[in-house]
């Protein structure tokens, strides 16, 4: 057979069918945030709170206990700092508590926590070394343990889970040098060959696979008798013969990651190791994210907490003009969106999570929301964090403690950050994810209806099924609970934000409304659009999620009054926010910047880069994936054994 291509060029509508093809389609649970973009406030899917079982609380704070423990005394994160690496001892130590299988049960050898847990102890190890919490979160979160766990066959579970709790690292592997959010190019091959598949290609930024023992691969079955063919999930041994880690790769942040380029050359998996049928790659790696996207957030609520941390107290030790700088308003409206935003966030977080263990929710949604809320609020919160240190803020840790002064790596965390609005779904994929199931609704009542290619038939029968959808919709968005001065009474002070949440909810599903009329099968071209619709639900979610864990903290007694104190404060700046989306969506410079960005792109503006220089090194844009044997050394490097 020959060798397949090294780069795959498909269509628009190829793609689109491939991602729409991954997606999961039905909806056999109810939804908080499916709701919301509906123009339905369903406050009785999240209040009361859920909470956890005694025992999972037990069992989680325990371990909690135990992991901060090792964190202060064996993860040394000035030195993974420095020298860019992990040391072998800290993975080990971290394996040897159970760190590395906190999510598998513990009939295959983990620790059972539940998601709550798993995300807390995710919160307090990234705040250790940045770099460490995403071995831990990428092993668990999308590497072999969470889709064996979900899809996997027992045999396949006692194989590998217990391997994945103890002694061996996992790495999920589907990002290609040309392929990224688009996966209808992704040029992997497994080609059949008796009853095992021959792999050959080359995967991009291997999270944890510089140093991992096992991968999941995503990789393409050519389509033959027998043979379903399309993207299919594989474990694979990384000792395996053919198997080559051709660079550890380097970034601005996170310097202690283990995430390289790795290539493939005739590797022979075993069909035992594929994961699913053939075909299911995708909606595999998707159903995995929707939970395992919680971990970013999670690492953005430690990164929330610490920036408040150090920036009360940098800010009431240092003096300026007189009086502490937090007495200066300019700086106290940073501490207050610190603190404002870290609680909203946790609530989100924490209130996903639990819906997640009780699995009466379906929280595609919610996940993706607070993925996309957490990593944009966590960027903001450490770039104000420098803002407050100023000049201290810029200066590296160790230059700080050079001269005598304490060593807070603000910097670091700011260069830490900045992957999770690119990590597991750019924010802009991210948007179009979101927007994609929060117009679902739209697109199955009004499908052919939209469609350039359906027959006239097809349209009138669309055009029928849509009529009637409207006609029972579109008059309950007109008047709510959130127009009447007593509604959500029962949460006292923050009963107003509340009716805030459903009115604007109902305006939200009115305004993606108008745009379906308005632009019809065009609205999925309106990205900048549809972004605003995703961030004023992410904005309304939160406002609910933080209302929600104040109502929560003010009947247990833990902390309620200033937990309504953060809330409301959350709520107030959170909607400036939103009615400033709602103004955008129909008045901004969407228009003019399309017009400007042609005219840039076919040179009209070449002469605005006169009089600089390009320092950039030689080379193409896109590395060559031409399979083939590798022609580089093997920087595969497993973490020694005790």
């Amino acid at each position: 057979m020959s060798a397949p291509a090294a780069v795959r060029n498909v269509s628009e509508r190829e793609a689109r069918q491939v991602a729409e093809a991954a997606r999961e389609q039905d909806w056999h649970k109810p939804s908080f945030a499916k709701e919301l973009f509906l123009g339905r406030f369903r406050l009785d899917l999240i209040h009361p709170h859920p909470q956890p079982e005694p025992e999972a609380v037990a069992k989680g704070e325990a371990f909690l206990a135990r992991l901060r423990d090792f964190c202060e005394q064996h993860v040394d994160g000035p030195l993974i700092e420095r020298e860019a690496r992990i040391p072998d001892e800290t993975i080990r130590g971290l394996q040897e508590i159970g760190a590395f299988g906190m999510k598998i049960d513990e009939e295959y050898g983990g620790l059972g926590l539940t998601q709550v847990y798993y995300n807390k102890a995710l919160a307090l190890i990234g705040t250790a070394n940045a770099a460490v919490g995403a071995l831990i979160s990428a092993h668990q979160s999308i590497g072999v343990p969470q889709p064996l766990k979900m899809f996997g066959t027992e045999e396949q579970k006692k194989e590998f889970l217990p391997r994945c709790a103890r002694t061996d690292i996992s790495a999920f592997l589907l990002t290609e040098p040309d392929v990224g959010s688009d996966p209808a190019r992704l040029a992997t091959t497994a080609v059949p060959d008796g009853d095992d598949y021959l792999l050959d290609g080359v995967k991009l930024w291997t999270t944890n696979g510089v140093i991992a023992d096992l991968l999941v691969v995503m990789a393409r079955v050519p389509a033959s008798e027998g043979h379903q063919g399309g993207i299919t999930a594989f474990v694979v041994e990384a000792a395996a013969e053919g198997v080559t880690v051709e660079n550890r790769n380097a970034f601005m942040g996170l310097r202690g990651l283990e995430n390289g380029v790795t290539r493939f050359h005739r590797v022979r998996v075993p069909a035992g190791n594929r994961i699913g049928a053939e075909g299911a790659g995708l909606k595999i790696a998707l159903t995995t994210l929707n939970t395992g996207r919680l971990s970013l957030p999670a690492a953005c609520v430690g990164a929330g907490k610490w920036c408040l941390k150090i920036a009360r107290e940098w800010s009431t030790a240092r003096e300026q003009w007189g009086r502490p700088v937090a007495r200066h308003e300019a700086v106290g409206a940073k501490i207050a969106y610190i603190a404002a935003t870290t609680f909203a966030l946790e609530a989100v977080v924490d209130l996903s999570s639990q819906m997640a263990d009780e699995d009466r929710n379906d929280i595609r949604i919610e996940a993706a929301l607070a993925k996309l809320f957490g990593s944009e609020a966590a960027c903001r919160m450490a770039d104000e964090l420098v803002q407050i240190r100023g000049g201290r803020g810029f200066e590296t840790a160790d230059s700080l403690a050079a001269r005598g002064e304490r060593a807070v790596p603000a910097e670091q965390l700011l260069r830490d950050v900045r992957i999770n609005r690119i990590f597991e779904g750019s924010t802009e994929i991210m948007h179009l994810l979101i927007a994609r199931e929060a117009v679902d609704a739209h697109l199955s009542v009004a499908g052919d209806l939209i469609d350039p290619d359906a027959t006239m038939g097809d349209k009138a029968k669309a055009g029928a099924k849509a009529g009637s959808f409207y006609a029972r919709w579109l008059p309950k968005l007109v008047a709510g609970p959130g127009q009447l001065p007593n509604a959500y009474a029962e949460f006292g002070p923050l009963a107003g934000h509340l009716r805030y949440v459903e009115r604007s909810a109902r305006k939200l599903a009115r305004s993606t409304f108008y745009a379906m009329s308005r632009w019809q099968g065009r609205l999925e071209t309106k990205q900048n659009f549809l972004a605003r619709i995703v961030d004023i639900g992410a904005e309304l979610f939160a406002m609910s999620a933080a209302c929600v864990r104040a109502e929560h903290q003010a009947a247990t007694g833990d902390h309620g009054q200033e937990a309504r104190q953060l809330a409301d404060a959350f709520c107030r700046q959170a909607r400036v926010r939103t009615d400033e989306l709602f103004d955008r969506l129909w008045t901004n410079t969407d228009g003019s910047d399309h017009r400007l960005t042609k005219a840039v792109l076919n040179g009209s503006m070449d002469w605005l880069e006169a009089g600089v220089l390009d320092v950039s090194g030689e080379g193409p844009w896109i590395a060559d994936t031409t399979p083939g044997p590798s022609r580089k050394k093997n920087v595969h490097r497993p973490v020694t054994p005790r």
